[in-house]
């Protein structure tokens, strides 16, 4: 029956990271791969939830007042006007907003520039809308964007760019200077722009989140995607957003409700006590994930790693290894799962095989800190525990 797959789905084959997530499991691993919290969400956006599911609401749904609450935050936000009864959708998370937008933008064989490493949802959504990811290395340890390697990925088929910052995996937020030369190459080639901002509330050291449409006439070609799940602890409720301008946002609409039709219903209820949250919640949610990033990221020092990079967003650490230690990533990892019982994402399954970087691809490991100060205790005295007398992880000396 093979043959009656379509060619898309042929290509999506398990990767080296699901068949370490089956090993995982097996070993009972302390897991900082997946990119969700381990800690319970807020209380009362749970009791919204539950006074939802007990008032009924639970046939399709569109809460409007999301749309009221999100076009609020960007005018507070970012200084940008948004029609909140035409230019935003409720989605199923950030993933269909994602989605929606570029099956509503992309044409067969329309070119889509994105940034690598990049996380792998964007790729496949592109490939099913018959458009080409065309990839454009960042060049570490800063995860910099050089504009000459984004000039000459551009060509007459480009139609779009992707952009996510707080970026996954690496923790970069793109610089103002970057935003620029994006938002100028958008300008010039008259490119729309599909940015995901799930990270937004996630920054850390005093940086702060710009979205790209807040740049000059950058709000008339930027679809905005974003959700609750990483700012409110909640990935499994599917509640997310994208923000367009009108003509884009009705199409966007059209093809959420032929997919989906409605977010979860009492989910978006509890949307409302989230997005009404105040400025208190989202102050303490940065704090305490600095210092989840800084515990993680002390301990990698600690064992060896060649840590270059301190993440300034998001909630993952994007680990070198040095050139000493004779593992790949995937090796690295699996027997990291077999010695220490913890659980990382090796950094080769964010990276492309038509980028424009020159380096080894292969030595960098995905550590996600979203996770209980219990968790991330144990995972490092797990670590330490490998380590000798010479500040070396013992598990790196097994192929000398």
């Amino acid at each position: 029956m093979e043959e009656k797959l379509s060619s898309v789905a042929k290509t999506l084959t398990p990767s080296p990271i699901q068949q370490l997530s089956y090993l995982a499991q097996r070993c009972n691993a302390v897991n900082l791969a997946e990119g969700f919290p381990d800690f319970p969400a807020p209380a009362h956006i749970k009791n919204a939830a539950v006074s939802a599911i007990n008032s009924d609401f639970n046939q399709y749904r569109h809460v409007q007042g999301i749309c009221d609450h999100v076009a609020c935050k960007m005018k507070e936000m970012h200084g940008i006007t948004v029609d909140p009864l035409t230019d935003i959708v409720i989605c199923c998370g950030q993933s269909e907003a994602f989605a929606a937008t570029i099956f509503a933008i992309i044409n067969q064989g329309d070119e889509v520039i994105l940034f690598d490493p990049s996380y792998e949802t964007y790729d496949t959504c592109i490939r099913l809308a018959g458009g080409v990811p065309v990839y454009v290395g960042l060049d570490p340890p800063h995860w910099t964007l050089n504009s000459d390697k984004l000039e000459k990925s551009f060509t007459n088929k480009t139609k779009a760019l992707v952009l996510n910052s707080p970026h996954n995996p690496t923790g970069k937020i793109f610089t103002m200077d970057e935003l620029e030369i994006i938002a100028g190459a958008c300008l010039r080639r008259d490119l729309l722009a599909v940015t995901d901002e799930v990270y937004e509330h996630i920054t850390f050291d005093n940086e702060r989140h710009v979205t790209l449409a807040s740049l000059p006439e950058m709000q008339s070609r930027t679809v905005i995607t974003s959700s609750l799940s990483k700012t409110f602890s909640v990935t499994g409720w599917r509640v997310g957003w994208a923000i367009a301008p009108t003509c884009i946002a009705s199409a966007i609409r059209n093809i959420h409700i032929k997919i989906t039709d409605s977010a979860p219903a009492p989910f978006q209820e509890a949307a409302l006590s989230a997005l009404t949250s105040s400025p208190a919640y989202f102050d303490s949610l940065s704090r305490d994930y600095e210092s989840k990033r800084d515990c993680i990221f002390d301990l990698l020092v600690k064992v060896g790693f060649k840590m270059q990079f301190k993440p300034q967003g998001s909630f993952f650490v994007f680990a070198e290894l040095p050139e000493s230690w004779p593992l790949s990533d995937v090796e690295f990892v699996e027997e990291l799962i077999k010695q220490a019982g913890v659980v990382a994402v090796p950094g080769c399954g964010f990276f492309h095989d038509n980028s424009s970087a020159d380096f080894e691809s292969q030595r960098f490991i995905r550590f996600a800190f979203c996770k209980s100060d219990d968790t991330l205790a144990i995972a490092s005295a797990k670590i330490s525990e490998l380590v000798d007398a010479t500040g070396n992880l013992k598990l790196f000396k097994i192929n000398q």
